[in-house]
C-alpha cells in the first residue's frame, strides 16, 4: 500500500485549527440563474484531485496535510426547498441557513470544505451558492485565486477572468528621487528612523494589547462567548466607481477610503441617531452625541505578507518555492479607529489616511509573523492560538479587503451576481469584509446577534456614510452633480 502524501501546515494554519480555535470561512456567491447541482458535481469530480489542499485532510495531530480520496457527494448539499413556503423571504431564509451552518463543525475525517446550493431568489440573486471551508486551507487571496481559476468571463465564455494588477505605492516621490545626493540621503535617513520608530511603537502597543490594553465596552464589542455563538451574515453592494472617485479626489488608496467609510459608519451606529444631511453644504450633523469621550475602538486588519500583492494566478500560487504561494501568508495589524460625530464626513477619510500611512511605514506585520512562527514551533500551536485569541478579545472588530475580478464572471454557464466572503469562529462580534467584483464593492458583515441584533443597520450606515462623503465633495465643488449617484 502506497504511503499517504503528507505536507506540514504553515504556522498560521496551525493556529487557525488548534485546540480552542476553529476558524472557518464562508463565501456567499449570488448567481443570476438557478444552479444546476449536476454541473457543480461534474466539475468537482474532474478537478478536486488536482488541488492538494482541497483533496487533503488533517492529520490527527493537526500539524500535517494528508492526501486522500475525495467523494465529492459528501461535500455538496442541496436542500429540498419549497419556494411557496419561503415566498418573498428569500434573504431571511439564506441568512438563517448560513447562521445554522456556523454551529455545525466541519467533518475532520475528510477534507475541510463543503458547498451548499440554495435555489432561492433573494434581493440580489436568483440562487445562492455557499462555499464553506476551514481557514487553515488558505487565506482570502488563495481562495480568490481558486475561484478565478474555476470561472470564465461572462462576456467571453472561453476566456479566463482578468487578474487585477496591483502595485505598491512608492514612499519616495518622483521629485525627491531627482534631488541631489544630500537631500536624498537625508530623506533616506529620516524614512529609516521613522520606520524603526513606528515598528517599536506598534510592537509595544501590541504587547500591551495582549497583556492589558482593551477596547472600551460598547454595543459592538463581544467577549469570549463570541467564538462559539452563531453568526449572522448580511451584505450590501455599493458602487466601486464611487469608491474610486473619492480615492482620486482625496489622493489616497482604496483601503484608505474603505477605512474612512468604516469609521463613519461605526460612528453613526454607536451614536444611535440618524444624520441630517445638508445637501448644499455637504455636511452631516448628528442629532445627538451618545458616544463617550476618549472611546477606544480598534480593529484587527489582515495584511498580505506576499511580495506580490493582490490576487495571483492559481498555477503561480501552487508552484514550488513561489513568492506568492498558496496558504495563510497573512498576519494581523491593530488599527485604532476614529469614532465620534464629525460635522464634515471627509474628516473620517483624512484620519483614515493618516492611520494607514503610519501602519504602512512599520514592520509590525512581518515581525509579528516571525514571532508567531517561533512561538508555534517552540511552544506549540495551542500557545500561539491563545496569544492570537487574546489579541482579538482585546479589540472590537475585524476588517479585511480582497480584490476580485475586474469584470463579471460565470461558472459553467452560471453568471455570478456578487461574491461576499466572511469568517466565523473568531472572538469578535463584528467582522467586516470588502470584496470588489467588476464595478461593484460588496460589503460583507458578520455579527454575533446576541451583541449586534441587526446587522442590516450597519449595512445601512456603510452605504449612507459613502453617500455622505460624495455629497460633501459636491458641496466643496470637487465633483459635478452628475457624478453623485443616489441609490
Amino acid at each position: 500500500m502506497a504511503k499517504e502524501e503528507e505536507e506540514p501546515l504553515s504556522p498560521m494554519a496551525r493556529i487557525f485549527q488548534s485546540s480552542g480555535a476553529d476558524y472557518c470561512t464562508v463565501i456567499i456567491v449570488g448567481f443570476k440563474t438557478k444552479i444546476n447541482p449536476d454541473v457543480i458535481l461534474d466539475d468537482l469530480k474532474q478537478n478536486v484531485s488536482k488541488h492538494p489542499r482541497i483533496s487533503s485532510k488533517l492529520a490527527e495531530d493537526g500539524a500535517r496535510w494528508i492526501k486522500t480520496q475525495v467523494n465529492v457527494k459528501d461535500h455538496v448539499f442541496v436542500p429540498d426547498i419549497d419556494p411557496d413556503e419561503i415566498g418573498d423571504q428569500g434573504d431571511k431564509f439564506v441568512e438563517d441557513y448560513i447562521s445554522r451552518l456556523t454551529m455545525l463543525p466541519l467533518d475532520r475525517s475528510r477534507p475541510l470544505w463543503d458547498i451548499h446550493i440554495l435555489n432561492v431568489k433573494t434581493s440580489d440573486a436568483e440562487a445562492i451558492g455557499v462555499i464553506r471551508s476551514h481557514h487553515s486551507l488558505g487565506d482570502g487571496m488563495s481562495r480568490m485565486s481558486l475561484i478565478l481559476a474555476c470561472t470564465h468571463k461572462s462576456s467571453d465564455p472561453e476566456a479566463l477572468p482578468t487578474i487585477p494588477i496591483l502595485k505598491r505605492r512608492e514612499n519616495v516621490s518622483h521629485g525627491l528621487r531627482n534631488t541631489g545626493w544630500f537631500l536624498s540621503s537625508m530623506f533616506a535617513i529620516y524614512a529609516t528612523v521613522r520606520l524603526i520608530w513606528n515598528t517599536i511603537v506598534d510592537l509595544l502597543l501590541l504587547l500591551a494589547t495582549v497583556l492589558f490594553l482593551k477596547d472600551t465596552e460598547t454595543s459592538l464589542k463581544g467577549g469570549a462567548e463570541a467564538e462559539s455563538n452563531a453568526k449572522r451574515f448580511s451584505h450590501r453592494i455599493v458602487s466601486l466607481n464611487d469608491v474610486r472617485l473619492i480615492k482620486d479626489i482625496m489622493d489616497m488608496t482604496i483601503n484608505d477610503v474603505l477605512l474612512g467609510v468604516t469609521q463613519a459608519a461605526l460612528s453613526r451606529y454607536l451614536n444611535g441617531a440618524h444624520d441630517k444631511t445638508n445637501e448644499n453644504g455637504g455636511t452631516s450633523r448628528p442629532l445627538l452625541n451618545n458616544i463617550p469621550c476618549n472611546i477606544r475602538v480598534r480593529a484587527g486588519v489582515l495584511v498580505n505578507l506576499r511580495s506580490e500583492i493582490g490576487v495571483q494566478p492559481l498555477a503561480d500560487m501552487m508552484a514550488k518555492d513561489s513568492k506568492c504561494r498558496w496558504g495563510n501568508l497573512i498576519n494581523i495589524v491593530v488599527l485604532p479607529l476614529s469614532i465620534g460625530p464629525e460635522t464634515d464626513p471627509l474628516v473620517y477619510l483624512s484620519k483614515a489616511k493618516s492611520t494607514m500611512d503610519q501602519k504602512k511605514n512599520s514592520l509590525h506585520a512581518p515581525i509579528l509573523y516571525l514571532i508567531m512562527s517561533f512561538i508555534v514551533s517552540v511552544f506549540g500551536a495551542k500557545i500561539g492560538a491563545a496569544l492570537f485569541n487574546r489579541l482579538l478579545l482585546s479589540t472590537t472588530a475585524f476588517i479585511s479587503n480582497v480584490n476580485g475580478p475586474t469584470e463579471e464572471i460565470s461558472f459553467h454557464g452560471h453568471p455570478i451576481a456578487y461574491i461576499a466572503p466572511s469568517v466565523y469562529g473568531h472572538a469578535q462580534s463584528l467582522l467586516i469584509h470588502f470584496q470588489s467584483y467588476a464595478d461593484k464593492m460588496v460589503i460583507s458583515i458578520a455579527v454575533d446577534p446576541t451583541i449586534i441584533p441587526d446587522s442590516h443597520k450597519l449595512c445601512d450606515a456603510m452605504e449612507e456614510s459613502l453617500k455622505s462623503m460624495k455629497i460633501a465633495l459636491l458641496g466643496k465643488g470637487l465633483l459635478i452633480n452628475e457624478e453623485v449617484s443616489v441609490r
